[in-house]
């Protein structure tokens, strides 16, 4: 049976939409994915590490009959195709793929949090997944609602990245 899960994308450094369009294209061609509704892309300030670039953000709904540490295995593996080297913490990055929910499970042990941990305080995830999923509750409240009290007009809408991603998907 597939799990609906939601998966948040970021990066700053490179293509970032190019990142994006390659790993979604290769979850579109795992056997054991479907990708589902996508997110506009949005143009986000950095967040914890300051100095460096602005960051592209966006969400996908996917389901999914890999289990989620096969899921967050499969993550892992995307954001190394897309170059990432994990050197600091909340540094800059050619791609990041977190799992920000997978159906209603509830998983917190070391190397694996869902819902993703600091979900309700980063607008520039909440954003995003707010296009795709904004019924969805997390903690007892539904994303849309939580964007809501975390509203910042920082994080806006990227039109010309979102149509660059859709051609990109489309070739």
């Amino acid at each position: 049976m597939a799990t609906e899960a939601a998966l948040a994308f970021g990066g700053n450094l490179g293509d970032p939409v190019a990142a994006f369009a390659a790993a979604l294209i290769a979850l579109r061609r795992h056997p054991a994915v479907r990708l589902g509704q996508l997110s506009p892309v949005y143009r986000t300030p950095p967040w914890g590490k300051i100095d460096q670039p602005e960051f592209l953000n966006m969400a996908a709904r996917i389901e999914t009959t890999l289990t989620a540490d096969d899921l967050l295995t499969l993550c892992l593996e995307l954001e190394r195709a897309g170059g990432r080297e994990r050197r600091e913490r909340w540094g800059p990055r050619t791609l990041d793929i977190d799992i920000l929910t997978y159906g209603e499970t509830v998983i917190d042990r070391p190397g694996l949090q869902i819902p993703h941990p600091r979900i309700a305080e980063r607008a520039f995830v909440l954003a995003p997944l707010a296009q795709i999923l904004p019924a969805k509750l997390i903690g007892g409240r539904t994303v849309a609602a939580l964007l809501e009290a975390i509203a910042d007009e920082t994080i806006r809408r990227d039109d010309a990245a979102t149509d660059r991603l859709k051609r990109l998907l489309a070739q």
